[in-house]
């Protein structure tokens, strides 16, 4: 029955998309299946772990929300369950695609293959309208070989350069980069070089000193770490270069450099008495965003915003941001990184957007990481059905108990309990039957949230259908990181694999077969964008070049 939640048509949903007013375009499907084929401007929630993203992506319960599959099973698929699932939520404005993105492309309407396609299809119209120069591996190699002043800046987060980054590089996330500039580069005849692992990063960091006004010779390096790796240099695995703190001089110079872009891109600075008002506005989604370094944001940050490093948030947007046309405010210390981000989410397409310089000093600031609301939870569902880390080894050490890992199955690869099943919560009911015989099952997940909706899963559907479970369904107390925490071993690989690993999609480095074939597809892949965006009316981008 599909009758309890409204159905749009390809061109009505089209319609919608370029109304102006609040629209969430939500795909249900794994990631590994959305990067396949679908719409451009939709943010993959798998259905899953909806409950674990959705209150962060989609924060206001009045949005208008669109959800969207591959259409099979006749209309009761992902997008049907997620479109329900997400009304009990407590959502009131809730439809799905009907036909699913089948449909979208059987209108004459464009699919997508990818992941964060509408970031790095802007990064590649940054670089055509914008003629942002590029370097090539060959030629920085040389540069490197014969001692030129030169230098280079990776603009990945510190973790992704740190397993992986060129000879001489220094770590400098996207919205460091002008932030940090003048302090790095005392010289105005030094080169400068950005690099990431592919193209967007490069891009948009090369363009943002460009747009700032540094008179330097500023570059990309033309496809990243990707382009090193496949020309035979050297990857450095380990390396711990960081920038030192910025000196008064410093934060000067980035606050004029920004300055200079807000005029230029029209970003606008709110005070918290605005913020204020906008907080009570019932009627518009609100996101409020700290794009500071996470060490920063961990060590104090205003109560209610979110962590997300200016350069990752203009690298995945989608993943961040669920609803086009709604209020996003970006805030930092002193206003440097947020204008930085803030000018180029206007430039995507994100109309109202506005800077909140907040240094702590009104005493509304908090410490510590940013924990997601997870929906859904209840305490009832799963009350004495827990089992704690000592007793789940116990239980193992005598082959009583099968353990289910319902995190992702890259970071089940990376270490799980040992013995541990990898499944996805989705397709749990089917894939239990892969396990061997056992007294009981644990699920466990990081932290044992998505292991208690997987449990209240299971003990739903037993009680809709009348079944006996073939085993106790157990949740591990406090997941895998309690378990961890006690000091218990820890295995790593993929060696139990329950559910097809289709949750994530790997990037070119971490695939072992076919690594430098899978790099020079990717690359075309995503140089080929710029070209697909000249004739797709959905994209919103408006560069401000020259």
């Amino acid at each position: 029955m599909t009758g309890d939640v409204k159905r749009l048509g390809a061109a009505e949903l089209k319609r919608e998309l370029h109304d102006g007013g609040e629209i969430a375009l939500l795909d249900a499907r794994e990631e590994g299946v959305f990067h396949a084929r679908h719409l451009l401007l939709a943010s993959c929630v798998p259905l899953g772990r909806l409950e674990l993203l959705i209150d962060d992506l989609v924060p206001r319960r009045g949005t208008r929300v669109v959800w969207c599959d591959d259409g099979d099973r006749g209309g009761d698929g992902s997008a049907l369950s997620a479109a329900r699932r997400m009304s009990a939520l407590g959502y009131s404005d809730v439809a799905m695609l009907e036909g699913g993105i089948a449909a979208w492309e059987a209108a004459g309407y464009r699919l997508y293959s990818g992941v964060h396609v509408p970031s790095k299809a802007f990064a590649e119209v940054v670089e055509y309208e914008a003629g942002t120069p590029w370097i090539s591996a060959v030629d920085l190699k040389a540069l490197i070989d014969r001692g030129a002043d030169i230098a280079i800046f990776d603009s990945r987060s510190y973790e992704e350069y740190h397993n992986n980054s060129i000879p001489t590089a220094t770590s400098v996330p996207g919205a460091e980069l002008v932030y940090r500039f003048t302090d790095m580069v005392p010289s105005p005849d030094t080169t400068v070089i950005v690099n990431c692992g592919g193209r967007t990063r490069s891009i948009i960091g090369a363009q943002a000193l460009r747009n700032a006004g540094f008179r330097n010779k500023i570059m990309s390096l033309k496809d990243g770490t990707m382009a090193w790796h496949l020309a035979g240099f050297e990857v450095v695995k380990g390396a711990t270069r960081r920038p030192a703190d910025v000196s008064e001089r410093g934060r000067r110079a980035a606050a004029e450099a920004a300055s200079r872009v807000a005029a230029r891109c029209d970003v606008r600075r709110i005070d918290k008495a605005t913020l204020g008002a906008w907080r009570g506005e019932a009627g518009r989604t609100l996101y409020l965003l700290d794009v500071r370094t996470p060490e920063e944001y961990r060590a104090g940050h205003l109560a209610g915003a979110r962590s997300v490093p200016g350069g990752q948030l203009v690298q995945e947007t989608d993943a961040h941001i669920g609803t086009w046309n709604a209020r996003v405010v970006l805030v930092d210390d002193n206003g440097v990184r947020a204008t930085m981000t803030a000018s180029w989410l206007k430039q995507m397409g994100f109309n109202d957007v506005a800077v909140l310089a907040d240094d702590g000093s009104g005493g509304d600031w908090t410490s510590g990481p940013h924990v997601p609301r997870v929906l859904g939870l209840d305490p009832a569902a799963t009350a004495g059905a827990g089992i704690a880390p000592a007793a789940l080894r116990v239980g193992l050490a005598a082959g009583r108990m099968a353990v289910v890992d319902l995190d992702t199955s890259r970071t089940y690869a990376q270490g799980h309990i040992p013995g541990a099943w990898f499944a996805i919560r989705s397709r749990l009911p089917q894939d239990l039957a892969k396990l061997p015989k056992a007294e009981a099952i644990v699920l466990t997940s990081p932290d044992g949230a998505l292991a208690r909706l997987a449990a209240a899963d299971l003990a739903a559907a037993a009680a809709g259908t009348g079944a006996t479970a073939t085993a106790p369904i157990l949740v591990l107390e406090g997941g895998t990181e309690a378990w961890a925490m006690a000091g218990l071993p820890i295995e790593t690989g993929a060696s139990h694999m329950a559910s097809e690993p289709v949750d994530v999609v790997l990037s070119a480095r971490e695939r072992g077969v076919g690594r430098e074939e899978a790099m020079r597809e990717y690359l075309a892949w995503e140089i080929d964008l710029v070209n697909q965006m000249t004739t797709d009316d959905d994209q919103r981008f408006r560069v401000v070049a020259g």
